[in-house]
Formats: structure tokens, C-alpha cells, sequence
């Protein structure tokens, strides 16, 4: 029962740190924190892409479950402390493409998001066994989840 409690306090402590330290954060810097995390996931999807969709390199185990681990980290990381509002206006590494219809919409924002990080977690599974036929199907459930928040909340370049 001790243990349960002290790891209740921590995790408190831990949570008002991480408050505290987003707020101290500049609008620019989230909307480039933002958009380096997408980047990176970005980038790890197309190695598991060229490796077990298009086949345009040859399948490596380690290197897939390694994009994978890497997507599912940044999915679970808490990105969404970096959607403050005013952060759908202004500039990070470029201008913010978020709509400004994602801080009106906080449920359906929500839901876009457990699913993202549900068939993240997916990804990083599949990944874990070795099956290209399995992550290649749970890929596309992955890419499904990426773009449907894309396609609500995210401006066209």
C-alpha cells in the first residue's frame, strides 16, 4: 500500500514538473518541438515503408523494430502539452500548418490522438515479432491514424 502511494506522489511531482515546464516554453519553440517530433516519426515511417511496403530495401529486423520503437515513443512523449492556444498561428522551423478548428474540436482531437498512439503502440508490436506481413498491415493502420488527423486539422501546403 506504501508503495502505491509513493508512486501516486511521484508520479504527481513528475506530472506539475512537466506543467511547469511547458508552460516556460515559447509558442515558436512548441510549434518547432512539434514539427521536429513529426519529422523524426516521419522519417522512421519511411524506413519501415522502403522496408516492408515498397520493398525498395531490403528488410532489416532491427532497423524496423528500431523506427518503430522510435514511433511509438514520440506518439506516447505527450506531444500534446505542445498544442497551447495562439500555437495554430506563427513559426516554428516553418509556419505552423495546425487549423485553428483543433482547439475547438477538443473531443474529436482526442480521439484522433488515443487512436494514433493505440496503433502506434500496434506498430511497435508487429514490429517485435519479425512478421513483415503483420507490420506491413499495421502500417497502413498507423498511416490511417496519421492522416486523419492530418486531414481535420492540418492546412494543405
Amino acid at each position: 500500500m506504501k508503495h502505491i502511494a509513493a508512486r501516486a506522489l511521484v508520479g504527481l511531482a513528475a506530472l506539475g514538473l512537466a506543467t511547469a515546464a511547458s508552460a516556460q516554453v515559447k509558442p515558436e519553440d512548441m510549434i518547432k518541438f512539434r514539427q521536429s517530433g513529426y519529422a523524426f516519426m516521419a522519417w522512421n515511417m519511411g524506413k519501415i515503408k522502403a522496408q516492408v511496403v515498397d520493398g525498395a530495401v531490403p528488410y532489416d529486423k532491427a532497423q524496423v523494430e528500431a523506427a518503430a520503437n522510435v514511433i511509438a515513443a514520440v506518439a506516447n512523449s505527450g506531444m500534446g502539452a505542445l498544442y497551447a492556444p495562439g500555437t495554430d498561428q506563427g513559426k516554428g522551423w516553418e509556419k505552423t500548418r495546425l487549423k485553428s478548428a483543433f482547439f475547438q474540436q477538443p473531443d474529436e482531437v482526442r480521439k484522433i490522438a488515443m487512436n494514433f498512439v493505440k496503433q502506434a503502440n500496434a506498430l511497435q508490436a508487429a514490429a517485435a515479432t519479425g512478421d513483415p506481413a503483420a507490420i506491413k498491415a499495421q502500417f497502413g493502420e498507423t498511416g490511417k491514424a496519421c492522416k486523419a488527423c492530418h486531414e481535420k486539422f492540418r492546412e494543405e501546403e
